[in-house]
């Protein structure tokens, strides 16, 4: 491969591959080098390290999950029919890709895991996400809390068993659609107005 066209956007489509083949701990630079065909110093010069990398495939994946719930944001629909959208749709998307590639799922899962700045960022973003909802919620006088960012983390803890790829192995339960159901009814009506 012509080094001129090398994207940081084709390294890192390659260390996906790369990963699928060998896992976080095993992959290396220079396997990614050599799936591109190009030498490691070539990929140095887009990441500068194995570590600025792998933070960067997590943020793609983690951006490819969060970007349909940013669309569910602009819904004109009441605060309630939005929240529980939103919830769907972190639900569905995480599930979804734990169906079709389990083995990437897993590999992609373990290493966000092991990126702590990179997971807290994905989750405050997701907090900062319901917060809006909630604020969005009080202001049309359809929810009433006393902190929105408390309310917030707790819903995103709650549902945590729904879309956490820690609880992966729960997602295929039969029980699980009546599960989500129950927290749904026990956290609308803390938040509802009464």
């Amino acid at each position: 491969m012509n080094t001129e066209m090398l994207t940081p956007e084709r390294i890192l489509n390659a260390t996906v591959d790369v990963l699928r083949r060998y896992g976080p701990n095993k992959a290396t630079v220079v396997d990614v080098a050599r799936e591109l065909g190009v030498s490691h110093g070539s990929v140095y010069r887009h990441f500068a390290s194995k570590s600025a990398l792998l933070d960067a495939v997590a943020e793609r994946w983690l951006a490819e999950i969060s970007n349909p719930l940013a669309q569910v944001l602009q819904r004109q629909e009441p605060s309630v029919a939005k929240l529980r959208a939103w919830l769907e749709c972190l639900m569905q998307t995480k599930q979804q890709r734990a169906r079709q590639d389990p083995q990437l799922f897993a590999t992609y899962s373990g290493l966000v895991q092991g990126l702590r700045e990179v997971t807290d960022q994905h989750v405050a973003h997701l907090i900062a996400q319901i917060e809006q909802l909630v604020n969005e919620g009080v202001a049309n006088a359809e929810f009433v809390v006393n902190d929105a960012h408390a309310t917030a983390t707790a819903i995103l803890h709650a549902t945590a068993r729904f879309h956490n790829p820690l609880f992966v192995a729960a997602w295929n339960e039969p029980s699980l659609a009546a599960e989500f159901e129950a927290i749904w009814e026990l956290l609308i009506k803390g938040l509802l107005v009464r």
